[in-house]
């Protein structure tokens, strides 16, 4: 099976930023800072995670899930810029997922992803529905 990293690189409250691999594709990644694994809030555990290509009504098109994250469910990957902690008034365009950015810049003075939905299908397009392992790290 083929095996993906997510290192992580940069821990704030405006949210978990790394770096996601796997063959020749590259990308950055971000998720919600790390709130003790708090559904919908937080990003999830280091660990090796089975992901499937299926169905997210929410989003009404097949993406990737991950499958088996520890008291977790619903977490996929998809486009996303603001990845911050909603709960302090940043924000946030996820519920725990992982989203997927060609850069990291600036948004309306937070730290974001950029070009996040053509990194997004570039990923897609590179995996083609395979399912894969991804390897979550902290660096």
């Amino acid at each position: 099976m083929v095996r993906a990293q997510l290192r992580r690189i940069q821990k704030s409250d405006a949210g978990t930023f790394g770096v996601l691999s796997v063959g020749t594709f590259q990308s950055y990644s971000g998720e919600c800072p790390w709130r003790d694994n708090a559904s919908g809030l937080s990003c999830i555990p280091p660990g090796v995670y089975k992901v499937a290509w299926a169905p997210s009504p929410r989003l009404k098109r097949n993406t990737y899930r991950l499958i088996d994250v520890p008291e977790r469910s619903g977490v996929l990957i998809h486009s996303a810029n603001y990845v911050g902690d909603r709960t302090i008034g940043l924000k946030c365009q996820l519920l725990g997922c992982i989203a997927l950015g060609e850069k990291r810049g600036t948004m309306d003075g937070q730290t974001a992803l950029l070009l996040s939905f053509p990194a997004v299908r570039r990923f897609e397009q590179y995996l083609d529905g395979q399912p894969f392992e991804l390897e979550v790290a902290d660096a």
